[in-house]
């Protein structure tokens, strides 16, 4: 069965708003923290879903949600497959409401990786903020990402390089722990996915899965 959703990231300078899933029960999410979103309505477009499900849920009014990516991930739940269009809203108005769906907070945008969140979570949000779109397919197992891929399309700059094949990265494992002793031989691949990097001004990023992190981390 086709399952269609928006995700949406609220995003105010430094912080992102997000959701901890802890209040319905039976929520397939429960105990992890959410961007904002759900299900479409018959007839409604991408944009309108986000718009009408970041107000339901957090009491803002968004305008000009920023479309940066789809999202597909087959099997989530028995015979269903969800697709989910993941929108950056920056611009909107409003008090936060006591929501139905979690506890909602503002996060800092340096501790939003440390969350208990989805897997694949933390390898497609470091996406969000790169001029560029993406399409991303996660396969997950019992809860525990076993597999992505995705393809990457320029917005307004050139595709950066990469080891591509017929415009797609390879798949990749599921993401790899932070070396818990640090080397600075650790800055030359993607933690990741463990693909080459690019640094500039102590700024590092995959080459594939796009993921971004200062050098000498942690």
């Amino acid at each position: 069965m086709l399952k269609l959703a928006t995700l949406v990231y609220v995003r105010r300078p430094g912080q992102t708003l997000m959701l901890h899933r802890v209040k319905k029960a039976g929520d397939m999410h429960r105990g992890k923290w959410n961007g904002l979103g759900g299900k479409f309505e018959p007839g409604e477009s991408p944009e309108a879903c986000a718009i009408r499900e970041v107000h339901e849920e957090a009491g803002l009014t968004l305008r000009n949600p920023e479309l940066r990516g789809l999202l597909t991930f087959p099997q989530f739940r028995p015979d269903e497959d969800w697709y989910a269009f993941v929108f950056v809203a920056r611009d909107f108005s409003g008090a936060l409401i006591d929501s139905p769906e979690g506890e909602l907070a503002w996060i800092d945008d340096e501790r939003l990786l440390d969350l208990p969140l989805w897997p694949g979570d933390r390898v497609f949000i470091p996406w969000l903020e790169q001029e560029r779109f993406f399409s991303g397919r996660f396969f997950y197992e019992n809860g525990d990402l076993i597999a992505h891929e995705v393809v990457f399309y320029p917005l307004d700059t050139p595709e950066p390089a990469g080891p591509y094949v017929d415009g797609h990265a390879p798949v990749a494992e599921a993401p790899a722990a932070v070396p818990l002793g640090y080397t600075a031989e650790d800055d030359t691949y993607c933690w990741v996915c463990g693909a080459p990097v690019t640094k500039h001004n102590c700024k590092i990023t995959c080459t594939v899965c796009g993921f971004r992190r200062d050098c000498s981390d942690p």
